[in-house]
């Protein structure tokens, strides 16, 4: 779990013990960005990326585009390093023929929305995937790598946590100072309900040099009834208690909530520990369909997931750089 100081002030005193060592994380990724871009693709790339470390979001805002370029009768392919994994790539993600444990758990649930293909080499799974026939690549994650040129860079924000304390890692949450990231991204999407989006314009909208979009995620309409269901509920995603607050929003009653880390391995143990729970309080086992990616089969049938999608408040700005992008 993310240390509680990364939220407060940047003055809190472990910030500033850690601050040398930030400084120094930052001044390595600003070396690292000096490097010319690499690969140049000959279809646009448009990357997904953020300045904070853990989840922001990207996942939903890759699905979202992946849909709305599909819509436009483009032909997408998603490149993602798949983390997690232990294929080195570059391959092409199979959803029965692969498993979380070979591609990372975001690869094989966005492998339901396009093409995705999996490599350590960012460049290498950006030619492959090219080379397969797609028209544009969604780069997942990557924006502090320049192995692949980009056309396009949305830096994704989590309106309630905004960019933390602005101190670089391990003082703070960020993988490189706001200023210098949103010089080079195109557009920063904040993710949130009203008041977390207007809690980050009152903090941070002065500080924003890019166009800002707006999004919320929403539950997926599926006909489930969450109303008034006993739910015990499990998540490894990198805020967990938005997951619950959410079942809770949808009249949900929680009999447990139960806090992982991110990308945490479900191992039998674990799951057959959260099933006697579950079993003792007469509740369902529930988690998000970017944890239910990571079930072994077994266990598939036993456990609700509950997929959310982003929602962009006005989706004109995102046409238009579509547009400009030929696309």
């Amino acid at each position: 779990m993310a240390p509680r100081f990364w939220q407060g002030s940047r003055w809190h005193p472990a910030a500033v013990v850690l601050s040398p060592i930030g400084a120094l994380y930052a001044a390595g990724t600003a070396r690292r960005l000096r490097r010319a871009p690499g690969y140049r693709a000959d279809v646009p790339v448009i990357c997904v990326g953020n300045l904070h470390a853990g989840g922001t979001g990207k996942t939903p805002t890759v699905i979202a585009l992946a849909e709305r370029l599909a819509a436009r009768g483009q032909r997408p392919a998603i490149v993602s390093r798949g983390h997690g994994g232990r294929l080195t790539g570059p391959v092409r993600v199979s959803e029965t023929g692969h498993t979380a444990a070979d591609v990372g758990d975001e690869p094989l649930l966005l492998a339901a929305f396009a093409p995705v293909w999996v490599a350590r080499d960012r460049a290498a799974g950006a030619r492959a995937a090219a080379a397969s026939g797609a028209d544009c690549l969604i780069l997942d994650d990557g924006f502090q790598n320049p192995a692949v040129a980009k056309s396009l860079s949305i830096v994704v924000v989590d309106a309630t946590h905004g960019f933390g304390n602005g101190r670089c890692l391990p003082a703070g949450p960020l993988r490189e100072p706001v200023a210098p990231g949103l010089a080079r991204a195109d557009a920063c999407l904040t993710i949130g309900n009203p008041n977390a989006q207007q809690d980050f314009t009152a903090a941070w909208g002065a500080r924003l040099s890019v166009p800002r979009w707006t999004g919320r995620l929403q539950p997926l309409e599926t006909g489930m009834d969450w109303s008034g269901l006993s739910a015990l509920a499990f998540a490894g995603i990198g805020h967990p208690q938005k997951f619950f607050d959410t079942l809770r929003g949808l009249g949900a009653r929680l009999a447990g909530a139960h806090a992982l880390a991110d990308h945490q391995p479900l191992s039998p143990a674990l799951l057959a520990r959260l099933s006697r729970q579950a079993n003792a309080a007469n509740a369902q086992l529930v988690t998000t369909e970017k944890d239910a990616a990571r079930l072994p089969p077994q266990w598939r049938g036993k456990i609700l997931a509950l997929p959310v999608r982003l929602r962009l408040d006005d989706a004109a700005p995102l046409d238009r750089q579509l547009d400009r992008l030929g696309l």
